[in-house]
């Protein structure tokens, strides 16, 4: 029974840590797209930032990133297709994914 109860609570574990590696993930790419964002949006300095929030923040609204790509899109209106977005969100999301496994700091 030991062994079982040793498996569960490495499974737990595992489980634990890679939804921890998710979450940072979706907030390093959310960070990253609400960057490119700002650069389309003409910001800078403190507005930078503020928008970056809002745009990790748009991520809590309802599961999946759908949230954040209505954001974006509608805050990008006339400067940005869907598709350049999209294609924003899959790159962040791979430059993200990088980031994370290398350990680097955002």
């Amino acid at each position: 029974m030991e062994s079982f109860d040793d498996r569960r609570d490495a499974f737990e574990k595992k489980h634990a840590h890679d939804e921890a590696l998710r979450f940072k993930v979706d907030v390093r790419a959310n960070k990253l797209l609400g960057e490119w964002a700002a650069e389309k949006l003409n910001l800078t300095g403190e507005a930078v930032k503020n928008y970056v929030k809002s745009v990790i923040n748009a991520d809590f609204e309802e599961p999946g990133r759908e949230d954040v790509f209505r954001k974006v899109k509608a805050d990008l209106a006339d400067l940005s297709t869907e598709t350049e977005i999209r294609e924003a969100m899959a790159k962040t999301h791979e430059t993200a994914v990088t980031q994370i496994q290398q350990d680097k700091p955002s």
